[in-house]
């Protein structure tokens, strides 16, 4: 049984900062050990440039998937070499053998179908039966849906494939933010960038009662508007478009009242709350203001959907983190009192743990916040498209 997870962890100097995706990896890699399956498991971490790269390899993820499983996970010394088939031949029932970092191998993400293939022929060589019979494939990895990759797409061509449990769930809720939305639906998106974000808007700004908007993103708002930012996050590019946004819904867009600015970009910087038009020059904005908290909580208290995409400000900087914990008690507040909440993964999912935020505080925390973006937007996802087409069934 072939199983892509998506593991991919942040790591400091070889620790695992945050678990999160490990830990929603671990039901279905249980249920299919306590059926007696032999499990590989891909997955990726990082985005190495020039194959192998030592500080991206998946070892501590091996030692903390271990621990969460209660039993030994073996970690293969190549993607799909002689340690990998090796190990894989030599499994038995209820074995996990977890494959090194799988985008060593550059196939993985090659744009040529071909190459892309002959890895996921090799990939499936690794989980077939004595007899020659295939294995099976179980995508778990809702992280990477989005891409057509080989151990996520072109793997489903060549082997019965079916969702693992985290991608199941993952889709029921995303379609219950498409397709049976309660309203009011308030979306919070944050981030740098407006480029990252902008299908998503365009796609929520026809559906939502209403959008805020924070972060590095709401500089080239606020630079629309015609106000001057100092130094904050700019995507001058970007600018015209915004204004565009502003203008055509204006009804549904929320924007900061007021910001925390500094001198730097520093954890030790000093920091001052001044009103939204109001950005001295040479300062940059790190964080949304407390009456922008303030408002957004209002907007938020009556909501009966909600999805949050990027953090408010730099939250990982303790003396900005005020907007984003702000932000993420309002949406945990209105989720009490019965709104469905979905927090969209990446850095939005990073802040509700590392700011002590109880996970039990909204009603879905996603792994993948690409995936999610991308799913809302109505874009095809190709990892879940050759699923619902029967993979190799």
């Amino acid at each position: 049984m072939l199983v892509r997870s998506d593991l991919n962890v942040p790591l400091d100097e070889g620790k695992i900062t945050d678990p999160g995706r490990i830990t929603a990896s671990v039901p279905t890699l249980r249920a299919l050990v306590d059926a007696g399956a032999k499990v590989v498991v891909a997955a990726h971490l990082g985005r190495p440039k020039n194959g192998p790269d030592p500080k991206l390899s998946l070892a501590p993820v091996a030692a903390a998937l271990g621990e969460q499983l209660g039993r030994h996970v073996q970690l293969a010394g190549d993607v799909v070499g002689t340690d990998a088939l090796a190990r894989a031949e030599g499994l038995t029932d209820g074995d996990v053998l977890l494959l090194e970092n799988i985008r060593f191998d550059a196939r993985e993400t090659s744009k040529d179908d071909q190459e892309r293939l002959a890895l996921a022929r090799a990939l499936a060589e690794l989980v077939a039966a004595p007899d020659g019979s295939p294995g099976a494939f179980v995508s778990d990895g809702f992280g990477v849906v989005h891409r057509k990759q080989a151990s996520v797409y072109d793997i489903a061509t060549l082997l019965p494939s079916y969702a693992g449990t985290l991608v199941a769930a993952e889709i029921q809720v995303l379609r219950q933010l498409t397709e049976s939305t309660e309203r009011p639906y308030a979306v919070v998106l944050g981030g740098s960038k407006v480029s990252d974000k902008l299908g998503v808007i365009k796609s929520l700004a026809t559906k939502a009662d209403s959008i805020v908007i924070g972060g590095g993103m709401c500089f080239t708002f606020l630079a629309a508007q015609g106000l001057q930012v100092g130094t904050s996050l700019l995507e001058a590019d970007m600018v015209d478009t915004c204004r565009q946004l502003l203008d055509d819904y204006a009804d549904v867009l929320r924007l900061p009242v007021d910001i925390v600015v500094a001198d730097k970009f520093d954890a030790g910087a000093t920091p001052e709350t001044v009103a939204a038009d109001e950005i001295p020059e040479g300062k940059m904005g790190l964080d949304i203001g407390p009456g922008s908290v303030q408002r957004f909580a209002a907007l938020l208290a009556n909501a009966k959907t909600i999805f949050w995409n990027g953090p408010m400000g730099v939250f990982e900087f303790p003396a900005f983190a005020a907007g984003t914990k702000g932000v993420a008690e309002a949406i945990a507040t209105a989720t009490g009192k019965g709104a469905f909440s979905v927090v969209g993964g990446g850095d939005s999912a990073a802040a509700v743990r590392a700011l002590g935020l109880p996970e039990d505080g909204f009603s879905h925390i996603s792994t993948g916040g690409g995936a999610s973006l991308e799913y809302l937007e109505g874009k095809p996802l190709p990892g879940l498209q050759v699923l619902e087409t029967g993979g190799a069934q």
